[in-house]
């Protein structure tokens, strides 16, 4: 399960609920950071007993 926000043109978020995350997860945050122009995003995982939070920047030399 995931989910995509779109938070004041600013930060995308996406949420997930998975037992682990993977480098394409990230990847693909990254993806959506170029195509909409927003510099920040954060990949959220509910899918552990400890929530994790990775902090995603557009490379700004792409």
């Amino acid at each position: 399960m995931k989910m995509l926000f779109f938070i004041e043109d600013s930060v995308i978020v996406e949420l997930k609920a998975v037992k682990e995350l993977v480098p394409e997860f990230s990847a693909q945050v990254i993806n959506y950071l170029r195509a909409a122009n927003i510099p920040t995003g954060l990949l959220i995982n509910f899918g552990k007993p400890k929530i994790e939070i990775k902090r995603l920047f557009k490379n700004k030399n792409l």
